[in-house]
């Protein structure tokens, strides 16, 4: 997240308005979701870990023309 130049404010905004469009019911050790939130005109994706009793921050990322068709839609693997 640091590292990708996402603030920490941004990250906490795009979970609290952003949806969750991809879920990972079987992952270890917890259950996670991909999330896409937008601030401004920017996409963000957020992966979250969502325990029983904390969410964790997986990972954060903008959604890049190589692997996403658009905010919501991966590309197929070539």
């Amino acid at each position: 997240m640091f590292g990708r130049n996402i603030s920490t404010d941004d990250l906490f905004l795009a979970i609290r308005t952003g949806e969750i469009i991809e879920s990972y019911p079987d992952d270890e050790p917890c259950p996670s979701a991909l999330m896409l939130g937008f601030i401004g005109d920017h996409a963000y994706h957020v992966v979250l870990g969502i325990c029983d009793d904390h969410l964790r921050v997986i990972t954060a990322y903008m959604p890049d023309d190589e692997h996403w068709i658009d905010a919501r839609t991966r590309r197929e693997k070539k």
